[in-house]
């Protein structure tokens, strides 16, 4: 099958299935996903979820979180993966919205990298989700679930090289679906360790499920 028609049949499926996909974290404005995505970095958005209410409550603005002391939000995310840098981050990020975005999480990319704790993924987040811009995060569910189905190629060997050939093949309009899309599938069917094959929709053009299980007498078409 080539790589185009692949494509096709993976946004056939979820446009069918789940087309308005959406993230999970929980967030009323731009401010709060910044933040939320930011403590998300090698941490389930389920912890996250569980932490942020009472941050937010203490914090929900970058003014107030601008003016607090690192020994204020530490006992906060201290749940979270690497809460020290988190907490750092989480200042400067705020600071850095207040004296140079008027407190606005900013639309443009390299705008969201000058931000504390944002790298390419967080930035390509935000742009995306709430900007709608055609951008295209790739964390470990994206990566690891489109080299599987064959979306990416065994050659692209980091999440930029998988981005940028993700981003050959899906239409513009689709692509911030696209992120959610594979992520949510990594989530919950193509797990790391065990992934769902037999209840999984894209069986029939996934190059994993072809290669390990086609004629199989343990997992039926």
């Amino acid at each position: 099958m080539r790589k185009k028609e692949r494509f096709g049949k993976f946004l056939e499926f979820f446009a069918a299935h789940f087309p308005e996909p959406e993230t999970e974290l929980r967030y009323k404005d731009p401010y709060q996903l910044l933040v939320a995505v930011i403590l998300s970095a090698q941490c389930t958005d389920k912890r996250v979820n569980m932490v942020t209410p009472a941050f937010f409550e203490k914090y929900p603005a970058p003014e107030k979180l601008a003016n607090a002391k690192p020994e204020q939000v530490f006992p906060l995310i201290k749940s979270i993966s690497y809460p020290n840098n988190k907490t750092k981050h989480l200042i400067g990020m705020a600071r850095k919205l207040t004296e140079d975005f008027n407190s606005n999480v900013p639309a443009n990319v390299d705008e969201l990298l000058t931000l504390p704790g944002v790298g390419r993924k967080t930035a390509h987040v935000i742009a995306s989700v709430i900007f709608n811009l055609p951008v295209l995060a790739v964390d470990t569910h994206v990566f690891r679930v489109s080299k599987r189905i064959g979306l990416a190629s065994s050659k692209a060997k980091t999440p930029l090289a998988v981005e940028k050939e993700l981003m050959q093949y899906i239409p513009e309009h689709q692509i911030h679906k696209a992120h959610h899309w594979l992520i949510l599938h990594g989530r919950y069917v193509c797990l790391a360790r065990n992934p769902k094959c037999e209840s999984c929709g894209l069986r029939s053009f996934c190059t994993y499920f072809q290669s390990h299980f086609v004629q199989s007498p343990h997992v039926r078409n």
